[in-house]
């Protein structure tokens, strides 16, 4: 493909945590293509490296099968729209990152149309919906997987694929800085602190903010020296979140609300409680000790619950093969299980000690240059650089 000096590339990512993945790419991309226009739907992390969002990535952050029928209409229309704008526009390559749902659909459209489409992250195909890779296989041109074990798996579906790394295994350092993280936020050095990240999407903080808080509550009843930190991706969850507080008559218990700064509270954490998905890892590299809970509609549930190829759904005991941290689900994410569990993971010193250990020689598998890797394989792909023997 001929390509002007000021290519087009637009990418799509659905949520905070696919926004700071993103961002990594750019940060390889952008040196190799500084006049390129990057565009699509991102956030604020995209932003910082020049990338201009068509519509607002909130709009797409929803999880769970009726929670997405109930947006169906307004997602599909973004997609329609997306759509439409880039097929006049034949940008050089479309990059979904993460968000499979919506972006497998444009992307099966827009190679069809003979523009190169790929994806950054690979879907849990190996835990759930496995038959999707007939689907990708159609709907991909070159896939970008960040764990070693899936490469193998699309060699043998036939899709051209590069293991790239865990992008932010680069970010987080292997000895995360304790102290700095709890001056930054005002935290005591000697107290114990745990970090409650009930999640990013707003059906997230629906169904799991009430029962994370609830054993908050039951937590600082059995040590009242215990700080809580919570995090919001935004605005518009921090006042929602409230909402939720206010109506489950919670907002008496003692909670450190931060804007942002995700990392930062991880980093300056005993424990943390956090949502399934993407954040569970974030913890393991930061080498802390976690409870992964997941709370969702219930009919949503009923269908899921059926659809697992494995005993695990955090990434952490996936990686480890193992459950080397507790995962309580939907009906067994009670406060008083929850608030049970952190406990342990508070107090029992040689566990700690084992995890700890764990966590780093995951963060040493996951750690390339995964930006510059990245950067590569799309640059190969755009037709801006060689094919490297074997590639």
């Amino acid at each position: 493909m001929a390509l002007s000096d000021k290519p087009s590339i637009a990418m799509v990512a659905g949520e905070p945590s696919g926004d700071l993945l993103a961002s990594r790419l750019l940060a390889g991309l952008r040196p190799h293509l500084p006049e390129a226009r990057f565009h699509g739907i991102g956030g604020p992390r995209m932003a910082e490296h020049g990338f201009v969002s068509d519509f607002p990535m909130e709009k797409l952050s929803v999880r769970g099968l009726f929670e997405v029928l109930a947006h169906y209409r307004e997602i599909k229309g973004i997609q329609n729209r997306l759509r439409d704008q880039l097929l006049e526009e034949r940008p050089a390559v479309f990059i979904g990152v993460d968000a499979p749902d919506f972006n497998f659909g444009l992307e099966m459209q827009l190679k069809q149309a003979g523009i190169p489409t790929m994806h950054f992250i690979s879907p849990s195909i190996w835990a759930w919906r496995g038959g999707r890779i007939k689907k990708i296989a159609r709907a991909v041109s070159h896939m970008l997987v960040v764990f070693p074990f899936e490469e193998e798996i699309y060699r043998k579906a036939g899709i051209p694929v590069s293991y790239v790394g865990y992008p932010l295994a680069e970010v987080i350092p292997l000895e995360p800085d304790v102290a700095a993280a709890r001056a930054a936020l005002d935290l005591p050095a000697s107290v114990p602190v745990v970090a409650v990240l009930p999640g990013s999407r707003m059906s997230e903080l629906k169904y799991n903010s009430v029962a994370f808080i609830q054993a908050a509550r039951r937590l600082s009843q059995r040590d009242p020296a215990i700080r809580f930190i919570v995090p919001m991706a935004g605005e518009r969850q921090s006042a929602y979140f409230h909402q939720l507080l206010a109506a489950a008559g919670l907002s008496d218990v003692p909670l450190q609300i931060l804007d942002g700064r995700s990392h930062t509270a991880i980093a300056a954490a005993d424990a943390v409680l956090v949502a399934s998905g993407t954040a569970t890892l974030e913890v393991a590299l930061f080498k802390k000790p976690m409870v992964i809970a997941y709370k969702m509609m219930r009919a949503s549930w009923e269908i899921m619950r059926h659809m697992g190829y494995q005993p695990w759904i955090g990434l952490p005991n996936i990686l480890a093969r193992e459950f080397v941290v507790p995962e309580l689900l939907q009906d067994a994410a009670t406060p008083e299980a929850l608030s049970d569990a952190l406990w342990e993971q508070l107090s029992n010193q040689q566990h700690r000690a084992r995890l700890k250990q764990r966590f780093v020689d995951m963060h040493h598998t996951l750690l390339r240059d995964s930006a510059n890797e990245s950067a590569q394989a799309v640059m190969r792909l755009i037709g801006r650089m060689p094919v490297e023997a074997g590639a």
